[in-house]
């Protein structure tokens, strides 16, 4: 009887998930529900709190550091996404032709994505340092500046450098991921496309782009998640500063639920990336149903 059992298909099925589904329960599923109802409480450290409803969401909704890392979040996910994909496709088309010594190319390229993240942002932090800039320097001996950049300690200058940070980190994946798709696309097609009299521009137009979509929506999803939920990176380089000007949903949720103590109210602040990062989601997953995208079609 167990014999027969076991060798039924799905029973067995169910027996190797078995395991991974225990995984995630206790360090997926766990930490998720305890962070929605620590949102809802105003537990402290050291302190089990009380049930306060949507208290503190609504002090977060008008605290205005909540409101302006909602705005650096934005911001920096938009900006170093859109120039993540534009270098990416970019560096793809490029790997993709029959160039010189192209294997150790697309080694060179993985690089930034398989150096530690904590690794980088040190690296950056040395870049950007407001006496030892190497970017400072360089541009200070072809007379370019006069003084030294202060990388980190203007808002705006801070904001733009931890974004070139992301952005150099990001690529290869973008680039590798796209280039796996322009591996699928036939040859075929080009040589039709060219024996019709088409040109490269087109060719990348209405053949290129159109079966590479299904695989520009997953990119573009998964690279948006990872932008939007950052966090080595910023702690590393700014610990949200200056002035709050690089404080993410992340790193400024950590800063009140760590450091600060406010486990409840950094829970809150957790839980209210969840909508973002689910309309990111939902997007990628309703375009991938959409027949017209997986054949390049407009319907």
């Amino acid at each position: 009887m167990l014999s027969r059992k076991l060798n039924n298909s799905n029973v067995l099925g169910i027996l190797f998930m078995l395991p991974s589904a225990i995984l995630l329960l206790l360090f997926l599923t766990y930490p998720l529900g305890l962070g929605v109802w620590l949102g809802f409480t105003d537990t402290d450290l050291g302190s089990s709190g009380q049930w306060i409803g949507l208290d503190n969401y609504l002090y977060l909704i008008g605290d205005p550091v909540t409101q302006l890392a909602l705005f650096n979040t934005i911001f920096y996910t938009t900006v170093a996404s859109i120039v993540k994909f534009g270098l990416g496709l970019w560096l793809a088309l490029l790997l993709n032709k029959n160039l010189p010594f192209k294997s150790l190319f697309r080694s060179i390229v993985l690089l930034p994505w398989i150096v530690p993240t904590a690794l980088s942002a040190l690296a950056f932090w040395w870049i950007y340092d407001a006496q030892f800039s190497i970017i400072s320097w360089t541009l200070m001996k072809l007379g370019l500046i006069d003084e030294y950049i202060n990388f980190l300690g203007d808002p705006w200058n801070a904001r733009f450098s931890t974004i070139a940070a992301n952005i150099w980190r990001g690529i290869p994946f973008v680039a590798i991921t796209l280039l796996a798709g322009l591996q699928t696309i036939s040859p075929a097609l080009y040589e039709a496309a060219s024996i019709d009299g088409v040109s490269p521009w087109q060719q990348f137009r209405y053949v290129t782009l159109p079966l590479l979509t299904p695989i520009i929506a997953v990119v573009m999803t998964f690279s948006v998640l990872f932008t939007f939920t950052d966090f080595q990176l910023i702690y590393v380089l700014t610990r949200g500063g200056p002035l709050n000007a690089t404080h993410l949903m992340t790193t400024l949720s950590f800063q009140r639920a760590i450091p600060g103590g406010a486990l409840g109210e950094g829970s809150a602040l957790a839980i209210m990336m969840i909508p973002f990062l689910l309309a990111s989601i939902m997007f990628s997953y309703f375009g991938l149903q959409r027949q017209a995208w997986q054949r390049g079609g407009d319907k």
